[in-house]
C-alpha cells in the first residue's frame, strides 16, 4: 500500500479524454451517451506525423498533447519545463496487437524480406509510450504496461512511485485502447473503447512552485488477488462503449477529477480487476483540498 504523506503527496494537475461522445472530464464523469462520433486525432493534433503509426499511438498522441496543455506544461514552442523533469508510463493491452498479427502473417505468408521497414518498430511493445516521449520531448522514465484489467490502475501507481523516489517531478500517464478487427477477434466480437484518457501526475511540491491547480489528490494504492471490483459510488464505463481494459484504470481517475471539477467532496475509489482476473486493484482519489492539508505537517495531522 502506499500512501501520500506530506513530503510525497502526488496530486493530478491535468487531465484530458478522448472517447466517442465525451471528450472532456466532465462528459466523462456524467457518462457519454451513445451514438458518439469516433475520435479523430488529426483534428487534435494535425497530420503531420500520424502516417504509419498505428491507431492506439495516433490516440496517444491526441491525449498526451491535452493533458499536457491542460496542466499548463505545453505550448506554442513546445514544454515549458525542462523535459528530464517529465516521464511518461502508458496502459494498453490491445495496443499494437494489429501490427503485431500484421507482421507476423506476412512473415508466415512471405518470408521476412516482405515487411515493411515502416511497420517492424512499431510492433514493440512499447510504441505508444515511445512515440509520444519522442514526439512531446518527455526525456524523463518512460515505461510501457500490459498487464490486464488493472494495468491503468498500476500505470498510476508505477508514476506516483517514480515521482516519490525523485525519478521526475512529474507524469504523463496514459491509458488507451483501440478497437479495430484483430481486437474484436481477441475479445469474441465485442468492441474495444476506441479512446482513452491521459493525467498530469506531479509532486505536490512541483506542482505548487509552479502555480499549477490541483484537480485531484492520490490516496492509498492497493492490489492484491482478492480486492473488490466494484463499490458503492464507483464510476463504470457504459456498455456500449465497450471494453476499456488498460484505459479503465486511467478513465476512472479521469472521471474522478470531472466530479471533482463539479463540485463533489467526497473521495472516490477508482478499482479494477478482481476474482474474474489474476488480481484486483483499488486507488483512493481525494478532493484538491487534501494536497492544501498536506503543505505542512502540523495541517497534515490536522487533516
Amino acid at each position: 500500500m502506499t500512501d501520500a504523506t506530506a513530503d510525497t503527496a502526488v496530486v493530478v494537475s491535468g487531465a484530458a479524454v478522448l472517447l466517442p461522445g465525451a471528450d472532456t472530464v466532465r462528459a466523462l464523469a456524467d457518462g457519454p451517451a451513445p451514438g458518439g462520433a469516433p475520435v479523430e486525432p488529426a483534428d487534435h493534433v494535425g497530420r503531420k506525423g500520424l502516417r504509419y503509426k498505428d491507431r492506439a499511438t495516433q490516440l496517444g498522441y491526441a491525449l498526451t498533447a491535452a493533458a499536457l496543455r491542460d496542466a499548463g506544461l505545453l505550448g506554442e514552442d513546445g514544454m515549458t519545463v525542462p523535459a528530464e523533469t517529465t516521464g511518461i508510463v502508458a496502459s494498453s493491452n490491445f495496443g499494437n496487437l494489429d501490427t503485431v498479427v500484421r507482421a507476423l502473417d506476412t512473415i508466415r505468408e512471405e518470408t521476412v524480406t516482405a515487411t515493411s521497414p515502416m511497420d517492424l518498430p512499431n510492433a514493440s511493445s512499447n510504441v505508444i509510450a515511445s512515440s509520444a516521449a519522442i514526439r512531446y520531448g518527455l526525456r524523463g522514465p518512460n515505461l510501457m504496461v500490459c498487464n490486464g484489467e488493472t494495468s491503468g490502475l498500476d500505470a498510476v501507481h508505477w508514476a506516483a512511485t517514480m515521482i516519490a523516489a525523485g525519478r521526475a517531478e512529474r507524469f504523463l500517464v496514459l491509458g488507451v485502447e483501440p478497437d479495430n478487427a484483430v481486437v474484436r477477434r481477441l475479445l469474441g466480437g465485442r468492441r474495444a473503447v476506441d479512446g482513452g484518457a491521459a493525467l498530469v501526475l506531479e509532486a505536490r511540491t512541483a506542482a505548487t512552485a509552479r502555480s499549477a491547480t490541483v484537480r485531484a489528490v492520490l490516496g492509498p494504492y492497493r492490489r492484491a488477488a482478492d480486492e473488490p471490483r466494484e463499490t458503492a459510488g464507483h464510476w463504470a464505463l457504459p456498455a456500449h462503449l465497450g471494453s476499456a481494459s488498460g484505459a479503465y484504470g486511467v478513465l476512472q481517475v479521469a472521471a474522478a477529477v470531472g466530479w471533482f471539477d463539479a463540485g463533489r467532496r467526497e473521495p472516490v475509489r477508482a478499482v479494477a480487476g478482481g476474482a474474474d482476473h489474476d488480481a484486483g486493484a483499488g486507488l483512493l482519489l481525494l478532493a484538491p483540498e487534501a494536497a492544501r492539508a498536506a503543505e505542512t505537517p502540523e495541517a497534515a495531522e490536522a487533516a
